[in-house]
């Protein structure tokens, strides 16, 4: 069987796989942020609630988030490679790749503000961690409308 026949035999299942990861790996950098604003604004007011925020944060990070990074990524991969699938002529496979770029280099922020978080030097006002909250918001936005309409 030829390589590319596999690849185009495989391709709804990767197709599934990644919209699968993506909704997952959403679902933690739209929640993270909301976390941090909780952690900024309550741990002060309410007595030993600072490792409990830092636990579901890190379980957040590591159980959900960067497993699903990874298999987005990795099923990304697998479908633009699939022969056919991409018209790298067109705009939109660049914005996608992009925004997917910042979505993860947001991910790795977020990773930084834990450890500012784990290590007692966060600088960052519930205030501050709520506009960040917008940017998988305008990203998701990119890659959706990019997706669809093929520009």
């Amino acid at each position: 069987m030829d390589p590319s026949d596999l690849m185009f035999t495989l391709y709804p299942y990767a197709k599934s796989l990644h919209i699968m990861a993506v909704l997952s790996w959403m679902a933690g950098l739209f929640y993270l942020p909301r976390l941090f604003v909780y952690h900024v604004e309550q741990a002060e007011k309410v007595q030993d609630t600072v490792p409990i925020f830092l636990q579901m944060e890190d379980k957040l990070l590591r159980v959900i988030m960067r497993p699903a990074m990874y298999v987005s990524w990795a099923a990304g991969i697998f479908i633009v490679l699939t022969p056919g699938v991409v018209d790298w002529s067109s705009v939109w496979p660049w914005t996608k790749g992009v925004s997917v770029i910042a979505m993860t280099w947001f991910h790795h922020w977020l990773v930084f503000r834990f450890r500012d978080f784990s290590t007692g030097g966060n600088k960052l006002s519930g205030r501050q961690f709520r506009l960040m909250n917008e940017v998988p918001t305008v990203l998701m936005v990119v890659i959706v409308v990019s997706v669809i309409f093929k520009f």
